[in-house]
């Protein structure tokens, strides 16, 4: 029994080895080579992101985290050094002496082999740790572990944190892409290189040879359109006004007019604590109704199809308007009484947008939808930023279009467009009807050398005619300038402005008054007569104890980014010289300085030139001048080519 069991078991020893050798030899090749080879990846340096004029807005830094590794040291050395390692850590890293002691010794009692002692060091903290007592002494004799990780930092802090953003890969590497570091990390982040390694002992991996299999490439460098001066006038300009109104979220855009490129993008949400941070990128992402910003869209679409014109008049209806079941009002008491579209407009009245639109397009509303579509209102810009929300535009036929769809949608409800989407409209009438897509890259670049250049992109040559471009903006400038109009409370003399106001009812299906919320919003550009840059102001939910028209929650904030950018960059007015230029002048001039570089032996021809010109020529030759009248020389009393030793004096004639 005994030999048949040992016969057995050498036959399945027998069975395992050919397994293991025939069947799964391969196998156990690659996991021994595992175990003993393997591959490292190598990450490349991430790009740095910079504002336009060359200043840091993200860039990759170093961070160290020491442990300490307890069991490596001896415990004559630990006793030793451990009162002045914990010392000289306490002077460095603040913390005091005692808690450093403590950990060492609580992790050398425990044998903790890999006790966190500090994180998030930078480099220079790091060299000065790596010098301490019994650190010095190296990983094994002192104990000292490093870990080095490579962190995204930004200079600006939390100003434009969100636009700036990040670019994130989960253990399944999936990406999370958010802002500029998302929407250009095909440049930025690089590609990785690969190093072959041996595992030799303690757990420790060398290179294989000198060199890498693939060596790594660094990313490039993004060169975007922000400002930093214009970002952070606007990010403290929004930040004053939410914490003023207790709003919930809010933003502001300024974008360059003729450009398309955007100077400042900030977005500050508010939190549990009523405190503001960059939360969402809501001037991107957040798709809403504009409320009385889209009569702007409303009037060029009747103005293009030419069913009105400003002058002609509107019964407001003592500002209440019905339409079948619903009732359309102004928030004027007692409304504005006959009043033509242009004042219409200067006093934002909804009673008269909604009777032009609906009585104007009722039998044919499909056309009022068409001239919108024409002029680009209903499909994204393009962003390459992540998240951009989708504009609605509802049309005759579609899920929800009713018969008070014309009247709700001329001041901006029943509709839905992102803040930068109202912009780029703003910015198109400013620019005479071309309409740009907003720009965040200027170049990509590898050291000085350009890899990438991104120029004006031109969505619509033309939303509208210049007529109708025209005409929109001496309303937008008479919004803020006009006595009536509803931005007149931002007018300054010393610097000009156009825009429009809107203020847009948020929840209003609720039947609770107190669900009733409200959106604030000014958009315009500056100056109003050639315009540099455009701008969107967007408030949500301000407080309505404190106020809630666009006029005092957003207005202010534009008129501060117009102001302080008005004084940064002042507008230079050259003025001529008083002094007329004279030809006559400049060819005396040129004689005189002609002649008096000559050497003479003889009388030179004096004649033809002024008689100051004259009189210094021939008294450095060291003759005397007698003069006789006023202006050029007409005669001289020697003639010229005399020779200069023979004459002492000589008379000129001038007239």
């Amino acid at each position: 029994m005994v030999a048949g069991c040992l016969f057995l078991f050498a036959v399945a020893v027998v069975v395992k080895l050919v397994s293991i050798q025939m069947v799964h030899g391969d196998k156990y090749k690659e996991l021994a080579l595992e175990r003993t080879e393997k591959m490292f990846t190598i990450a490349p340096n991430r790009g740095n992101l910079y504002s336009d004029d060359g200043s840091l807005l993200a860039t990759s830094v170093s961070r160290y985290s020491i442990r300490f590794d307890a069991v490596t040291v001896k415990e004559a050395d630990f006793e030793a050094k451990v009162g002045p390692l914990s010392q000289a850590l306490s002077n460095l890293l603040t913390k005091p002496v005692g808690h450093y002691e403590q950990l060492l010794r609580k992790a050398k009692i425990n044998k903790n082999r890999y006790a966190l002692v500090a994180r998030n060091l930078d480099y220079s903290e790091y060299m000065a740790v790596k010098v301490l007592p019994l650190f010095n002494m190296g990983p094994y004799k002192g104990g000292l572990i490093v870990e080095q990780k490579t962190v995204r930092e930004h200079p600006l802090g939390k100003i434009a944190e969100r636009s700036i953003g990040y670019e994130r890969f989960d253990e399944n590497g999936y990406p999370t892409r958010v802002g500029l570091e998302g929407a250009f990390g095909q440049y930025l982040r690089g590609v990785e290189g690969k190093r072959l390694k041996q595992k030799i002992a303690k757990g420790q991996w060398k290179p294989i040879g000198n060199d890498n299999i693939v060596e790594p490439k660094d990313g490039y460098d993004v060169i975007s359109t922000i400002d930093i001066n214009i970002q952070d006038i606007a990010h403290h300009a929004l930040l004053g006004q939410l914490e003023k109104y207790k709003a919930d979220h809010g933003c502001v855009i300024v974008m360059e007019t003729k450009t398309g490129e955007i100077k400042a993008i900030s977005n500050l949400g508010r939190t549990t604590e009523g405190k503001y941070y960059e939360r969402l990128n809501y001037a991107i992402g957040e798709s809403h109704e504009p409320g009385s910003t889209f009569k702007l869209m409303s009037l060029a679409a009747a103005l293009e199809d030419q069913v009105i014109d400003t002058s002609k008049i509107i019964d407001t209806e003592k500002g209440r308007w019905r339409v079948y079941d619903r009732i359309v009002r102004d928030s004027k008491h007692g409304g504005y009484g006959k009043i033509s579209v242009a004042k219409a407009f200067e006093v934002s009245s909804n009673t008269a947008f909604a009777k032009i639109i609906h009585e104007n397009y009722k039998q044919k509303p499909s056309a009022f939808v068409k001239r919108l579509k024409s002029m680009r209102l209903d499909r994204e810009l393009g962003m390459p930023i992540k998240g951009e929300g989708v504009p609605v535009l509802r049309s005759p036929g579609s899920k929800g279009w009713s018969g008070i769809s014309l009247a709700w949608m001329s001041h901006g409800y029943e509709v839905s467009l992102t803040p930068l989407q109202t912009l780029a409209f703003y910015n198109a009438i400013a620019n005479d009807g071309e309409m740009l897509r907003p720009r965040l890259i200027k170049e990509v670049k590898e050291w000085n050398k350009t890899i990438h250049k991104f120029d004006k992109e031109v969505l619509n040559p033309s939303i509208c005619s210049k007529e109708t471009a025209s005409q929109l903006q001496q309303l937008l400038k008479n919004v803020v300038e006009k006595e009536h109009g509803t931005g007149h409370r931002l007018y300054s003399p010393n610097f000009s402005m156009a825009g429009k106001t809107g203020t847009a009812q948020k929840n209003y299906v609720s039947k609770d008054p107190d669900k009733l919320k409200y959106i604030s919003t000014f958009a315009g550009y500056f100056p109003a007569e050639s315009p540099k840059y455009s701008c969107i102001v967007v408030i949500h939910e301000p407080d309505k104890s404190v106020g809630y028209y666009g006029a005092d929650v957003s207005g202010p904030v534009f008129k501060s980014v117009a102001r302080k950018i008005y004084a940064n960059n002042p507008l230079v007015d050259e003025v001529e010289s008083l002094e007329p230029k004279s030809v006559s002048a400049d060819q005396d001039y040129e004689r005189f300085y002609s002649e008096a570089q000559k050497q003479y032996n003889k009388v030179p021809n004096v004649r033809g030139m002024s008689g100051m010109d004259a009189i210094a020529i021939l008294e450095n030759l060291g003759l005397k001048v007698e003069v006789k009248g006023n202006g050029k020389v007409r005669k001289q009393s020697i003639s010229h080519g005399t020779d200069l030793s023979k004459v002492e004096l000589i008379v000129l004639e001038l007239s």
